[in-house]
């Protein structure tokens, strides 16, 4: 299967929409900016319409559905045409759905026992969530020994300083964030906005 590292580039715009209206010209305000791999997390009613018109409507963009809780979350996502998945956490039911729907995907783990777990159920590629709060680049970077196979995209409270000493660890991946995407910037429809902020990151390295 695809590992949802080969679809992304370094930096993946985490996305919280509460209006579907808007999915389409940010979508194209990020790839314009070089970031093609868009989460759009399911927190709002607008967001699987969100992931329908990207999916539809902007097909350089590589949408995923993020905040995966249940089952039922990965159907729906799947249907409105996610083409990667990604979960705060996981279990055993959701770990299931999320690899029966054929799609990569991104348990997310906070702790060493929830990153075996995974291993020994065949799963190397993960979430590291909440990043900051679950210990930062210290915890992942104590981990890339014992779990050597183990690779992460580490998301919650990364911003564009902290970014690089992320990507510069040798088990991430890719790292995602809000912070090419903010609160004003949607509310104005600011695309110029994220376009440039979406070009920063992007220039973002190992």
């Amino acid at each position: 299967m695809t590992s949802v590292f080969d679809l992304a580039p370094a930096v993946v715009p985490v996305v919280v929409l509460e209006d579907a209206d808007a999915a389409v010209p940010l979508a194209r305000a990020l790839v314009a900016g070089g970031l093609t791999a868009i989460e759009v997390t399911l927190r709002t009613a607008a967001a699987l319409d969100a992931i329908r018109a990207v999916a539809r409507d902007v097909p350089e963009a590589v949408v995923g559905a993020g905040t995966l809780l249940t089952p039922d979350h990965v159907a729906a996502a799947r249907e409105a045409g996610a083409r990667f998945l990604v979960s705060p956490g996981w279990t055993d039911r959701l770990l299931d759905a999320m690899r029966g729907s054929g799609l990569p995907f991104l348990p997310g783990v906070s702790t060493a026992s929830e990153a075996l777990g995974l291993l020994e159920r065949g799963v190397s590629d993960m979430k590291f969530f909440p990043a900051e709060a679950a210990g930062g680049t210290a915890y992942l970077r104590s981990l890339a020994s014992p779990l050597p196979h183990a690779r992460f995209c580490p998301t919650g409270g990364i911003d564009a300083d902290r970014a690089p000493d992320y990507l510069a660890l040798p088990n991430v991946g890719c790292v995602g964030g809000t912070w090419m995407v903010p609160a004003t910037a949607l509310r104005a429809r600011d695309w110029d906005e994220v376009t440039a902020l979406a070009r920063k990151a992007a220039a973002l390295t190992a």
